[in-house]
């Protein structure tokens, strides 16, 4: 019943901008927290950012940090990721993702901490 659906990957030089959506139906929106991973070949799902259930706190990796930012319209039932000074090591399949209702020690930077994902959407940045 939940779906995240992912859009607004593609290819872009280095330095530029992209700006990611993740379209949420299935669950009550503004009662999820969510957040950002990507997957980069041969290597592991790393945190990106997450933003709280109201949208009031955000948090960064420290790679994307002063870079990316996270928000969310919950009118909409929507989340962005605005990528400005894309890096060729940004380069990924970036996914979004949702906690369950209200959980409990939420740790917005562990994989763990959400319930349900999309599907991602490739990123590639070029030199």
């Amino acid at each position: 019943q939940v779906q995240l659906v992912e859009s607004g990957g593609g290819l872009v030089q280095a330095g530029g901008s992209l700006r990611l959506s993740c379209a949420a139906s299935g669950l009550t929106f503004s009662s999820h927290a969510e957040g950002w991973f990507r997957q980069a070949p041969g290597k592991e799902r790393e945190f990106v950012a997450a933003i709280d259930w109201s949208g009031s706190s955000t948090y960064y990796a420290d790679s994307v940090k002063g870079r990316f930012t996270i928000s969310r319209d919950n009118a909409k039932n929507t989340m962005y990721l605005q990528m400005n000074s894309l890096k060729p090591e940004d380069t990924a399949v970036y996914y979004c993702a949702a906690t369950s209702l209200w959980p409990t020690g939420w740790n917005p930077r562990v994989t763990g901490g959400y319930a349900f994902w999309g599907q991602g959407t490739q990123v590639a940045v070029s030199s």
